[in-house]
């Protein structure tokens, strides 16, 4: 479901014609999506801009942009505008973007999921890294793959061990340990060098 009020149409036309961009679009993008810190970006997109997997939504004169990452976390965006003597208010409402912790019978797999989505993720995201998991097995143990800074990342072991195991251990306590199968020799840009 998607639905954006007239107000706020016209509030994006008026945006879009003051840039003068043949086929110039709206952009709307999830940060960090799934975690209390949940945000929606808003920024203009060019045609040349659109990727194949965008969600793309038309509205009277312009089109609506959502990459592909963000659309699970958009599905339910309202958009309105709310004008006033000093300009308005744009009000975003996408209740799936800050995520909802598992319910109390959640699988050990949602409960790891959510951990790595809501703590771990924002945490490595500042060095440019990203966990993600790949099973847990049959006796508890995560079993993690890591990309961007922290693929090939010197500080790898600190991360997993440090950080990683010790909150999941925390949070999940059905879980006995955590194990990285990342082939770190072929990281391409590691946060730090090995």
């Amino acid at each position: 479901m998607f639905d954006i009020d007239a107000a706020a149409v016209a509030y994006f036309q008026k945006l879009i014609a003051q840039q003068d961009i043949p086929g110039l679009g709206i952009r709307l993008r999830a940060v960090h999506p799934g975690t209390p810190k949940g945000d929606c970006r808003l920024e203009f997109c060019e045609a040349g801009e659109i990727e194949a997997d965008d969600w793309r939504i038309e509205c009277d004169g312009f089109s609506l942009i959502v990459d592909s990452a963000s659309e699970p976390y958009l599905r339910e965006l309202s958009i309105s505008y709310q004008a006033d003597r000093t300009g308005g208010q744009l009000t975003i409402r996408a209740p799936r973007l800050k995520g909802t912790p598992p319910a109390a019978g959640a699988s050990v797999i949602e409960r790891v999921q959510y951990v790595l989505t809501s703590e771990i993720n924002p945490g490595v995201a500042a060095h440019g890294g990203k966990v993600s998991l790949v099973e847990v097995t049959g006796d508890g143990v995560v079993v993690l793959q890591f990309g961007g800074g922290c693929h090939g990342c010197g500080q790898v072991d600190v991360t997993l061990k440090g950080g990683i195991e010790k909150t999941l251990l925390q949070r999940v306590p059905e879980i006995t340990g955590v194990r990285d199968v990342t082939d770190h020799s072929t990281g391409h840009a590691p946060y730090f060098k090995r």
